[in-house]
């Protein structure tokens, strides 16, 4: 019996076991929230000049407390450096961060906040508070840190494939 392609269900003949089939809908709704999350974080902060692609860049930066490379943003974030330099330029564009010389490396030039950059950093930081107050209400507590433990040990093994 061959599986439905409409359905999003399945049968026992596709090769899976119980519990691949459940990550690969972990994985799929994982898609599906991070869409939504992106959309979220551009409605949140797009007049302040924002993108969620600028707002976690300027949070790598911010919650490292020091300037970075491009390369460093890259690798906290799981992006390419090529798409990190692209956020950078339109963040230097916008008067949001500023390159300076990197006394480690003479063509790797780092990351730096302005003061404009740090204000709408300030201000994304505080109404994503909000947000997520409201978002989380009747999740509790224990469900949370139960998905966030799996998030993390899912992403570990990923980045053990590397």
């Amino acid at each position: 019996m061959k599986s439905d392609p409409h359905s999003s269900r399945p049968d026992a003949s596709d090769g899976h076991s119980p519990q691949s089939r459940l990550l690969t809908q972990v994985i799929l709704e994982t898609f599906r929230l991070n869409g939504g999350l992106l959309s979220a974080g551009d409605a949140l902060v797009g007049d302040l000049g924002l993108t969620s692609a600028r707002w976690q860049v300027l949070g790598a930066v911010a919650l490292e407390g020091r300037p970075l490379s491009v390369a460093q943003i890259a690798r906290r974030m799981g992006l390419s450096r090529q798409a990190v330099q692209r956020v950078v330029n339109d963040l230097g564009a916008a008067g949001l961060v500023a390159l300076q010389d990197n006394p480690d490396h003479k063509r790797a030039r780092l990351v730096v906040m302005t003061g404009a950059g740090e204000a709408a950093y300030a201000e994304a930081d505080r109404r994503q508070i909000v947000w997520a107050k409201g978002l989380v209400e009747g999740l509790g507590e224990e469900a949370l840190s139960a998905c966030l433990d799996v998030l993390r040990r899912l992403s570990a093994r990923c980045e053990g494939d590397r």
